[in-house]
């Protein structure tokens, strides 16, 4: 299956929580970003990151990740937002499905992942996603490729809201057996929690 998928990464946020870029941030030694693109790895032909700032990136990478440049306001080095970016990745994807992933999930692992790649080919719907109190959690799951006309579409009349967007269309809950895979270090607090769970590995 995993040659029906691609993976894009997400890696435009500001990370003005966290006070320094996030996606550099070591756990256990290893950048949140790389170990993130690692784990898409395990399931997926080909990682993109999507980000305004290849530069910044290129030297934690695998070599074998794509970087594809977030457009959009490009001299001030900023994103515009998470559903614009993966649109722009989504452009470049000739697989079935896709695998977004934000690039802060310091807790998913690629066995999440490979147990829910085996849904895949069951589902009618046009993405698999966990679902939070909050709303749909969609930077932790799969969609088809198919989906990108209609989020131009989206786009293009001024949405940029991902909970939106996905209102209108078919998503499939996805059910978590460790649902603390979706913790996300956004800030100095939370990055002490995963140091603390590392101290008692």
């Amino acid at each position: 299956m995993g040659e029906q998928v691609t993976g894009i990464v997400l890696a435009g946020g500001r990370s003005s929580r966290m006070g320094r870029d996030k996606a550099l941030v070591a756990i256990a030694g290893v950048p949140l970003l790389r170990r993130t693109v690692e784990i898409a790895g395990a399931c997926a032909a080909q990682v993109y990151v999507v980000t305004p700032w290849p530069e910044r990136y290129g030297e934690i990478l695998p070599p074998n990740c794509g970087v594809i440049r977030e457009m959009g306001r490009v001299e001030a080095g900023e994103s515009q937002g998470p559903l614009v970016a993966f649109a722009q990745g989504l452009a470049q994807v000739a697989t079935a499905w896709v695998l977004l992933l934000a690039c802060d999930l310091p807790q998913l692992t690629a066995a999440d992942l490979e147990e829910w790649l085996l849904l895949l080919p069951h589902l009618q719907e046009i993405a698999y996603l966990p679902r939070s109190p909050q709303g749909w959690e969609p930077l932790c799951g799969f969609y088809r490729r198919s989906c990108l006309r209609s989020l131009e579409e989206f786009i293009k009349a001024g949405g940029r809201s991902f909970q939106t967007w996905l209102g209108t269309q078919s998503v499939r809950e996805m059910r978590l057996k460790n649902p603390d895979c979706l913790f996300n270090c956004n800030t100095p607090a939370d990055l002490a929690k995963i140091y603390d769970k590392e101290a008692f590995l």
